[in-house]
């Protein structure tokens, strides 16, 4: 079984700053996109960041400038490194990747989230 399993949220002050962790595990063949996305109470998930295998980015407009991801894929692990955060960011974080399994096709798998509470 393939797992995402993310760690660093936590509560942080405004202007402050965190650096999110998602390490995939398990039968893995390939990794293509990995990202974050993120969640707030009330409204929809939506894209924070995403990386190729080559490093290729791409970013939400609201992060950018702010936030930036990038990835070890040695092992198979993606960050999100978030500074000046603002309260608009308090949010579920989520990552994401694009994972093959020996065998198998590409499939989506996503983590269980982490939360990230930023205070004014």
């Amino acid at each position: 079984q393939v797992q995402l399993v993310e760690s660093g949220g936590g509560l942080v002050q405004a202007g402050g700053s965190l650096r999110l962790s998602c390490a995939a595990s398990g039968r893995i063949f390939s990794i293509n996109v990995m990202g974050w996305y993120r969640q707030a109470p009330g409204k929809q998930r939506e894209l924070v960041a995403a990386i190729t295998t080559d490093g290729i980015t791409n970013y939400a407009d609201s992060v950018k400038g702010r936030f930036t991801i990038s990835r070890d894929n040695a092992n198979d692990t993606v960050y999100l490194q978030m500074n000046s955060l603002a309260p608009e960011d308090t949010a579920v974080y989520y990552c994401s990747a694009g994972i093959r399994q020996y065998g198998t096709y590409y499939m989506n798998y996503w983590g269980k989230g982490t939360l990230v509470t930023v205070s004014s």
